[in-house]
């Protein structure tokens, strides 16, 4: 079942279930996020992110590109931590070759704190995330043009002339929109802080009661309630989505829970990412 969400001026479309399946469609930012289930209507957009190759988040990769084929889409961009784009693209060939179809991709392999210019002033910016295997996450931003304190309060004419003559008034800024950060320990909010300012973070949640201890989240490398809710103050985004909840919760369940776990500090702005009734699956 998809699940649909509004955060700030974002659309967060999708599923995540910890362990099962993740892929995620921010359509304003014409992104997805991760591939482990093939979605039909995610298919035609062109920006892929991989935040690592476990196969709940990447095994779908070839299926997606095979809608997109029937639907004539050339191949798509798809970001990844470098240290897996060569298995990647020969999991791709293999595939290729089971379904005679041709399975191309454009890589973009990146590092931890690399950054990459989409086009129309908007950038992503990459952050290592903390799990068993390389993975990554995602921050986009845009660079806009701030004037310098010492020149507010000049009047716009004052403020033309001077640019027209050429004289430095601007700073250039980024303006932090949106974030994913999946598959981690919640140390990526120190090692990343500037997450933590972003209009909105999408952050996994795997665990979020007792049923697991934060201990055990930790070692699964996953991020249990607990340690968001320790940090509730911190948080100074828009709005904050969680998501990648573990399957051994319901829907309904997790809704439950984590209303009434959250403290009115965080409330206003906590989106949860999962169906509002029904189950995961079928």
């Amino acid at each position: 079942m998809l699940t649909e969400v509004s955060a700030g001026p974002y659309t967060i479309r999708g599923i995540s279930v910890g362990g099962v399946y993740t892929s995620l469609q921010v359509p304003e930012l014409g992104v997805v996020f991760d591939a482990g289930v093939p979605i039909r209507s995610f298919a035609g957009t062109d920006r892929i992110f991989l935040s690592h190759g476990h196969s709940d988040h990447a095994s779908a990769l070839g299926s997606l590109l095979g809608i997109r084929t029937l639907i004539g889409k050339p191949p798509p961009q798809v970001f990844l931590p470098a240290e897996i784009e060569a298995p990647v693209r020969e999991a791709l060939t293999v595939q290729g070759r089971l379904h005679r179809t041709e399975t191309d991709i454009e890589t973009v392999p990146m590092h931890p704190g690399d950054t990459h210019h989409l086009g129309h002033g908007l950038w992503v910016r990459a952050f290592r995330t903390h799990h068993k295997v390389p993975s990554l996450c995602y921050q986009f931003f845009r660079r806009v043009s701030k004037l310098k304190p010492e020149f507010q309060s000049l009047p716009p004419a004052e403020i033309g002339r001077r640019r027209q003559a050429g004289e430095p008034l601007f700073d250039e800024v980024d303006r932090l929109e949106l974030a994913y950060a999946t598959d981690t320990l919640s140390h990526v909010l120190e090692t990343a802080p500037s997450l933590l300012e972003c209009r909105v973070l999408i952050l996994e949640c795997t665990f979020i009661d007792s049923k697991r201890t934060v201990q055990d989240a930790q070692e699964r490398l996953h991020i249990h309630l607990d340690e968001i809710l320790a940090r509730a103050e911190s948080f100074r985004n828009e709005a904050l989505v969680l998501m990648h909840f573990s399957q051994a919760y319901s829907p309904d369940e997790v809704h439950a829970v984590i209303q009434a776990r959250t403290p009115e500090s965080l409330r206003d702005k906590l989106r949860i990412f999962a169906p509002t009734s029904g189950r995961w699956f079928g």
